[in-house]
């Protein structure tokens, strides 16, 4: 099969074209696993840290990709034969243990023996992958699958942080950085907080553009000032200069929440310029996001083709997946960037 390759981790200004397209022995469905067709693969930030080493394989060489939607046509010992030629999805959350403390509480993301699609396992920036029968998601028929694979992480991850931020009917709420999740994050906003404003916090003038097509009251520079303090901020930049203006902006109780695998390092010091008073003071929270459930991709993914909301959306030729990298790292982007795998 052909197969988009990681065999070291560095830097993109050092490896540019970090992927190698190559042929790739096909994978075989274990005992509890079905084998997927791949037809698309979203491309996700999560990616750069991976080959950038912020969050690296394992081991290598690893194929990338979470967000792969599909056709289920094979299965190992133990698989419930109906999955065969159902459409499904694969995400983030590759597997858990289910015995852990964690697993039973309902935090699975939270697993220590967690294993990502795409880092832990081999994922979707291919023609076929395996997962576990109990971690694939039916894709709602309303749903094509260019649509569906940008849901699976950027969707499931921002439904995630929008419930995080326990924001009540009629607070603002701000998105700092308007990427694939936010965009989406805005979308769902709306439709479940229609009394509350959203102020959008992103330094290209495109993406405040963006944000305001999509329903944002107010679009500015992360340093700029809303027009009132937000009862909760999403953070979904890969840096860290942009929480302290956050934090600025929260009104007193309010809630960060950071919707982020890693951070980039490059500014870290930043946050020797906390000021306790000015940022943290007045009960002000800050709350990271981990990994996701596999009940946030299906209740998103349902709530998604209901309400609906659909991704706008970037394809790209599975050759071209490093030029798909390139731009999502130079902040080349207008909602979410796919790779079609097959026609």
């Amino acid at each position: 099969m052909k197969a988009q390759i990681l065999r070291r981790i560095a830097p993109l200004r050092d490896n540019p074209a970090p992927l190698e397209l190559a042929d790739w022995p096909m994978p075989e469905p274990g005992p509890g696993e079905v084998l997927m067709r791949v037809s698309v693969c979203g491309v996700c930030h999560t990616e750069l840290d991976e080959i950038e080493g912020r969050s690296a394989p394992g081991r290598l060489p690893m194929i990338l990709g979470h967000q792969a939607v599909g056709t289920v046509v094979g299965s190992g010992d133990g698989t419930d034969p109906g999955l065969l030629g159902r459409r499904v999805g694969v995400a983030w959350i590759h597997s858990a243990c289910g015995d852990c403390v964690q697993c039973r509480a309902g935090d699975e993301n939270l697993c220590p023996d967690f294993r990502a699609t795409g880092r832990d396992r081999p994922g979707g920036y291919a023609e076929y992958l395996t997962a576990p029968a109990g971690f694939v998601h039916a894709i709602p028929q309303a749903l094509a699958d260019l649509d569906a694979a940008p849901l699976l992480c950027a969707g499931a991850i921002g439904y995630r942080s929008l419930r995080l931020t326990g924001l009540g009917s009629g607070a603002p709420l701000g998105l700092t950085g308007f990427g694939a999740s936010a965009h989406l994050v805005l979308r769902l906003a709306r439709h479940l907080y229609p009394d509350s404003p959203v102020f959008v916090f992103a330094r290209d003038p495109e993406e405040r553009d963006f944000a305001r097509e999509l329903g944002a009251v107010w679009a500015g520079d992360s340093a700029e000032p809303p027009p009132q303090p937000c009862n909760a901020i999403i953070d979904t930049t890969p840096v860290w200069t942009p929480l302290l203006a956050a934090l600025r902006n929260l009104a007193p109780g309010g809630r960060l929440v950071i919707n982020a695998i890693r951070k980039e390092e490059a500014d870290k010091g930043a946050w020797l310029e906390l000021s306790y008073p000015e940022q943290l003071w007045m009960e002000k929270e800050i709350k990271s996001v981990a990994n996701v459930t596999r009940a946030d991709v299906r209740e998103f993914l349902n709530l998604a083709a209901a309400i609906p909301i659909l991704p706008e959306v970037e394809e790209y030729p599975l050759a071209e997946a490093n030029r798909a990298l390139y731009e999502l790292k130079h902040q080349r982007v207008r909602g979410a960037k796919v790779l079609r795998v097959a026609g």
